[in-house]
C-alpha cells in the first residue's frame, strides 16, 4: 500500500513538474516573440521610449502652467519650446567641446591603464607580466570602446538619436502630445479594457508611470550634483578635461552603480596621467566623498523611498541591459526592472490572501470599528 501511495504521489510530482515546465517554456516562448518584435519596431519604439523619459523630465512645469489656468495646448507647446531652446543651447555650449575632446580623453584612458600596468609589473607587487598582459590588454579595448560609446552617448544624448534628425523630431513631437493629452490617457485605456481589465491596468500603468518619473528626475538632480562637486573637485586639483568628464559623470548616474564606478575610474585614470599619484589620489578621494553624499545625503533626500530594487538587482539589471543592447540596455535596465517590478508587486497585492481573524465577537467589533473609522 505504501508503494503504490508513494509511486502515485511521484507520478503526481512528475506530472505537476512537467505541467510547470511547459508553462515556463510557453512564457519564455511569448518573451523570446516579445523582445524579437522589440527588436523590429526599433525605430518607432525608441522614439516612444525617449519621448516618456523627456515626459518625466518636462511634466511638472506643464503640470504648473495647466494648475494656473493655462490650457493643455498653449502649456505643452510653451514647455516643448523652452525644452527645444534649453537643449540647443546644451549642446552648443557643452557637447561640441566635449565632441572635440572625446579623442584626447580616450587617449588619456589608455595611458592611464598603460601605467597601472607598469606599477603591478615593478615592486612591491612584482606580477609576473605574462599574468597581467592579457588582463590589462582586454581592459585597455574595453575601456576605450566604453569610453568612446560614453562619450558619443554624452554628445548626442542617447547613441540611436545620431541614426538622423527624424528620431529627434519625432520624440519631441511624442513630448508634446503626452503633455497635452497625458492625464486623459488613462481613462481613455480604461474604457477600452473590457472586465477586470480596466481596472488593473491603469493603476499599474499609474504606478510604472509614478516609478519611471521618479527614476529620471531624481538620478537627473543627482547626476547634476555629482557633475558640479566632481567638476569642481577636478578644477581645483587641476585636472584637465574637466568638462568632458563632468558630463561623464551626469550620464553615468542614469545607470546605477555601475555608472558612478566608471566615471569615477575615469577620472582618476586622467588625473594619474596628467598630474601623478598624489593628484590621483586627491581625485579619488574627492569621488568617494561626493558619492558618499550621494548615497547618504542627497538620493534619501531627492527620493526617499527609492525604486524598492534591492543593489544586487540594480547590478544584474544593468549587466544584462548593457550585454543585450550595450550602452542604451544600461540605461534602460533599471527603469525596465522598476517597471517589472511595479507589476509584480501589483500581482502579488492582489493574489495575496488576507489573514483571517478570530470569529468572535470582539473581533468583529473591532472590524466594524476599523471600517467605521
Amino acid at each position: 500500500m505504501s508503494a503504490t501511495s508513494s509511486s502515485t504521489s511521484a507520478r503526481a510530482a512528475l506530472r505537476a513538474s512537467a505541467r510547470v515546465s511547459a508553462e515556463l517554456l510557453v512564457v519564455l516562448v511569448m518573451v523570446t516573440v516579445a523582445l524579437w518584435a522589440l527588436g523590429r519596431m526599433w525605430s518607432v519604439v525608441w522614439p516612444l521610449i525617449l519621448g516618456l523619459f523627456l515626459t518625466t523630465l518636462t511634466w511638472p512645469p506643464t503640470r504648473f502652467l495647466r494648475r494656473r489656468g493655462w490650457r493643455p495646448a498653449l502649456a505643452a507647446s510653451a514647455v516643448t519650446v523652452l525644452f527645444v531652446l534649453v537643449a540647443a543651447g546644451v549642446v552648443a555650449l557643452i557637447a561640441v567641446p566635449v565632441a572635440s575632446q572625446s579623442g584626447e580623453l580616450s587617449d588619456g584612458v589608455v595611458q592611464g591603464i598603460q601605467k597601472l600596468r607598469e606599477w603591478a609589473v615593478g615592486p612591491p607587487l612584482n606580477f609576473g607580466n605574462d599574468q597581467i598582459t592579457g588582463a590589462f590588454d582586454a581592459a585597455v579595448a574595453r575601456i576605450q570602446d566604453s569610453a568612446s560609446s560614453m562619450v558619443t552617448t554624452v554628445v548626442t544624448g542617447v547613441s540611436a538619436v545620431v541614426n538622423g534628425v527624424a528620431t529627434v523630431v519625432l520624440a519631441l513631437f511624442l513630448m508634446f502630445f503626452f503633455l497635452k493629452d497625458g492625464p486623459r490617457f488613462l481613462p481613455w485605456l480604461t474604457r477600452q479594457l473590457p472586465g477586470h481589465l480596466a481596472i488593473h491596468v491603469p493603476i499599474v500603468a499609474a504606478r510604472g508611470w509614478d516609478a519611471l518619473g521618479a527614476f529620471v528626475r531624481s538620478q537627473a538632480f543627482v547626476g547634476l550634483l555629482d557633475a558640479v562637486l566632481i567638476g569642481m573637485g577636478l578644477w581645483i586639483v587641476g585636472v584637465p578635461l574637466v568638462l568632458p568628464l563632468a558630463v561623464l559623470t551626469f550620464v553615468s548616474a542614469f545607470v546605477p552603480i555601475v555608472g558612478a564606478l566608471f566615471a569615477g575610474l575615469i577620472a582618476v585614470l586622467i588625473a594619474l596621467v596628467s598630474n601623478g599619484l598624489t593628484d590621483a589620489l586627491i581625485v579619488l578621494a574627492i569621488i568617494v566623498v561626493v558619492q558618499q553624499l550621494e548615497g547618504n545625503v542627497f538620493q534619501p533626500m531627492i527620493q526617499s523611498r527609492g525604486l524598492g530594487l534591492h543593489a544586487a538587482v540594480v547590478l544584474l539589471a544593468v549587466t544584462l541591459g548593457g550585454s543585450l543592447a550595450g550602452i542604451v540596455g544600461s540605461l534602460l535596465a533599471v527603469p525596465v526592472a522598476a517597471v517589472i517590478a511595479v507589476v509584480w508587486n501589483y500581482l502579488r497585492e492582489q493574489f495575496s490572501e488576507s489573514p483571517h481573524e478570530p470569529d468572535t465577537d470582539e473581533s468583529h467589533t473591532g472590524g466594524a470599528a476599523v471600517v467605521s473609522s
